[in-house]
């Protein structure tokens, strides 16, 4: 006989005990979403006590935009940088953590403690060692390279700057799932490919990136989200969307166009957008993990 206990005896009481959870999806997601569209196809004052309807404006003015413009492009490049860049890393930190035999539990939290922070304050902590004037990593690259590293006046500059520290914020979190994945890798597996004199390189690219390929799929889906959205702090700590536009992300922007131009028509249309930009993203993502994923038989 089973000792299994129902957590609820008809429909009536489970949808009850659902109701809390679907207060709280309607009051700070579904509704502010629903309200974020209808505001796009309005003009605002005053923090939106004052609407005026003007239809398509608002996306045509964005289309129009050559600032928009490269916001986009800037937002691409830097999410295309960043969950390349922490894949790869990730990857590699991973499979070296899974070869290696001893104090591995150390060398994994030497690896993860940055997911550990908050992004504000990894972002304070890296302003400070990476300043131009004032940082001990520029002091020190200066010295060996020769070459001024003053990121505040240089857009490239800047950009990759930010790029490096989303990478590195973002590693711990990555290299948690690959060492799991890796780790539930039979050793029988492994064992029949080093009796085959399978080298570690071809091992990892043709034995074990397949097999934790669904880990890699998720993990890009998550890293693709976080370079589009997690990573708002840095910018707004770090470089305030410039110099000259260079680190613009769409997230600062319509930040900025909302509470500092006090434009929640437009910074509304600007979230619809982009919205729309990271589903489809996540669509072809996953469309293409159904094809090139392996999930067993």
């Amino acid at each position: 006989m089973s000792d299994f206990t129902k957590p609820y005896t008809s429909a009536t009481q489970a949808g009850l005990l659902l109701i809390p959870t679907l207060v709280v999806l309607v009051a700070f997601l579904y509704y502010p979403a629903i309200e974020t569209f209808r505001l796009s196809f309005f003009q605002t004052l005053l923090l939106g006590t004052k609407q005026q309807f003007v239809g398509l404006d608002n996306y045509v003015a964005l289309a129009t935009s050559a600032e928009y413009q490269k916001s986009i492009f800037v937002t691409f490049l830097f999410a295309a940088a960043v969950v390349i860049g922490t894949l790869a890393v990730s990857l590699f930190i991973s499979y070296l953590l899974f070869e290696v035999k001893a104090g591995a539990s150390g060398y994994l939290l030497a690896a993860i403690w940055p997911y550990a922070l908050p992004t504000a304050v990894a972002a304070t902590i890296l302003l400070f060692m990476l300043h131009p004037t004032l940082g001990i990593i520029t002091h020190y690259l200066e010295a060996v390279t020769g070459f001024t590293f003053d990121w505040f006046t240089r857009g490239p500059l800047a950009f990759i700057v930010l790029v490096i520290v989303a990478v590195w914020k973002q590693l711990g979190y990555n290299i948690i799932f690959l060492v799991a994945a890796l780790n539930n890798i039979p050793e029988t597996l492994t064992e029949s490919a080093q009796l085959d004199g399978v080298g570690r390189l071809t091992m990892l690219y043709r034995v074990y990136i397949p097999l934790i390929s669904p880990t890699l799929t998720f993990l890009v889906v998550m890293n693709t989200i976080y370079a589009f959205f997690g990573t708002f702090p840095l910018v707004d700590l770090m470089t305030s969307g410039g110099p000259n536009n260079a680190t613009n992300l769409l997230i600062f922007k319509l930040y900025r166009d909302a509470f500092e131009f006090n434009s929640l028509g437009q910074a509304s249309a600007e979230s619809t957008i982009l919205f729309v930009i990271v589903s489809l993203l996540m669509y072809i993502q996953l469309r293409f993990s159904d094809r090139h994923a392996h999930y067993g038989a």
